[in-house]
């Protein structure tokens, strides 16, 4: 962890939220619950809540009206209307998280005092951290995060690149606005802490010492000398994440907080469930190639498990299944059990396979009723499967599925991946869609560099240049050392640097295709393509 994250981790932070030390003690003198300060003070109805002030803002934001046109796992076009988007997926994870808490609140005295405990479970709070949680995914998918990522640190020199994660919390604390503030949308410590699923920066990892990825928090990655692959905020909003942290004092280091637990699996639930309703409405999921899979290990899991991992075919039934599972007993040898896997792949073969992808979808009622009858078991299943655990491993959460449903989750997810997310077809679009997001980066940066052009350069990217470079300049002020690396004309580099990924990743996959048209001079509708630059 670096010496800025170490000073920020304790009780004592001083942060500039817009909240003095003496309004701050004013707050809590008067019984009112630190969770539910906000950045600037706000004069409001006496009787308004201030957790449903913060979804109401999320949900009127621009920020996540545009999600309805950006990918979830598969692109939308020439598949109607049974595609998940981003939004969808985001409601969807609302009303899964909305009901863990609720549950979680009507449970047993040992649970809730332990949820006391832990700071608290307020269902409007999950049902915000949902609907905020993909804010900050750019065009295209995860494929798109990634390539942004990787242009951002390559061609731009940015060191924390691009993660779909510190991208929402930046839009929540500085990108978007509302009537209270210019920068941000105000929102209580609870909501914005939220939505931190990875609790640190991207640096703070990059000095660690080589660790098994048994031994890490999920997201952290391989490649520890750039830092964490996943983590929740940039450098310019380390300190804005660290003061939404300090309302929970019950929460070790590197922990989500109860809320944003819950959150976190309801999105893996909803992904797990939901999106398998894309693959067997579109037709995409093929019951042939799925059987054959799942039906070989089953019936070969020993011998399997004899193979050496160089033995290993994917092209061949039931090699794909074996080597996930030896991956996941890798990684998580806390929770991982071979009873259970194979309980799990018999549960969902038994379900998924042989009933619900046995019969063809064809469009018609009993199609239809046999996938929703499906999703309701499943997200019954496992949302009855919810469980609050005091000392949580460091890979898993204090809201966590039971063993058997985190084995169910891991063998759906298996499926997505091997049947979805591998196929050719889809893989040759993504690379182009990488294609395009690079070339994004750099026909605006190239641009931004061009002495002759300020004058032609879109009104919103130079704006947000002059914003993400006056927050370099404040993060020089409050802490030389964290540009110490940077050079001598680090703050209007790195300034220029976020603003065009600030851009891009605000871009709906059309605008994004649209957009590097006009870039690379191939549309043939600059003025129609160019509206809302």
């Amino acid at each position: 962890m670096s010496e800025h994250a170490k000073s920020q981790s304790d009780d004592s932070r001083n942060t500039d939220t817009g909240v003095s030390a003496v309004e701050e003690g004013a707050v809590r003198d008067s019984q009112i619950d630190s969770r539910r300060i906000r950045d600037f003070v706000e004069a409001g109805p006496p009787d308004e809540d201030e957790f449903r002030v913060d979804i109401e803002r999320i949900r009127f934001s621009p920020f996540f009206s545009r999600l309805a046109s950006v990918t979830q796992v598969i692109p939308q076009a020439g598949s109607g209307t049974v595609i998940h988007n981003r939004l969808t997926h985001s409601l969807k994870v609302s009303a899964v998280a909305r009901s863990i808490a609720i549950s979680l609140n009507n449970s047993d005295e040992r649970t809730r005092s332990r949820i006391d405990d832990l700071g608290g479970c307020d269902p409007v709070v999950v049902q915000a951290a949902a609907a905020a949680h993909d804010l900050g995914h750019p065009p295209f998918g995860h494929l798109g995060e990634k390539e942004l990522d990787r242009v951002a640190r390559t061609v731009l020199r940015l060191d924390d690149g691009f993660e779909g994660n510190a991208q929402t919390f930046r839009i929540l604390t500085a990108l978007d606005s509302c009537d209270a503030t210019a920068r941000g949308l105000n929102l209580t410590r609870a909501v914005r802490a939220a939505v931190l699923k990875y609790p640190w920066a991207r640096s703070d990892w990059a000095s660690q010492h080589r660790l098994d990825a048994a031994e890490m928090p999920r997201g952290i990655g391989d490649e520890l000398a750039d830092g964490a692959m996943k983590f929740s905020a940039y450098t310019t909003e380390v300190d804005e994440m660290y003061d939404a942290l300090s309302a929970y004092p019950a929460i070790g280091r590197n922990q989500q907080t109860l809320e944003c637990a819950v959150m976190d699996v309801a999105d893996d639930i909803a992904y797990a469930v939901h999106d398998l309703d894309d693959f067997y409405r579109s037709n995409v999921l093929q019951y042939t190639s799925v059987s054959a899979e799942m039906g070989r290990w089953l019936l070969q899991c020993r011998e399997l498990a004899a193979l050496h991992d160089t033995e290993l075919d994917r092209r061949r039934p039931g090699h794909a299944l074996e080597a996930m599972w030896r991956h996941a007993q890798e990684k998580d040898p806390w929770i991982a059990n071979e009873d259970a896997f194979r309980e799990s792949v018999d549960r969902v073969n038994r379900d998924l396979v042989e009933g619900l992808l046995a019969v063809p979808y064809d469009g018609g009622l009993e199609a239809d009723r046999a996938v929703t009858a499906f999703t309701r078991r499943w997200l019954d299943r496992l949302q009855a499967s919810i469980v609050v655990d005091p000392d949580p491993h460091v890979r898993s959460g204090h809201v966590r599925m039971r063993d058997d449903a985190w084995h169910d989750v891991m063998v759906l997810k298996f499926v997505h991946s091997r049947f979805v997310l591998e196929r050719s077809d889809l893989a040759v679009y993504q690379r182009g869609q990488t294609r395009i997001i690079a070339s994004l980066v750099e026909g605006f940066h190239e641009w931004l560099l061009d002495p002759d052009e300020a004058t032609r350069i879109p009104r919103r990217l130079l704006d947000s240049v002059e914003a993400a470079t006056q927050e370099y300049q404040d993060l020089f002020d409050r802490d030389p050392e964290a540009l110490r690396d940077q050079g001598p004309d680090a703050i209007m580099r790195l300034g220029r640097a976020r603003a065009v990924v600030d851009y891009i990743a605000s871009f709906t996959d059309a605008q994004a295709m649209s957009v590097n048209a006009l870039i690379t001079g191939s549309s043939e509708e600059p003025w129609e393509a160019g509206r809302g630059l």
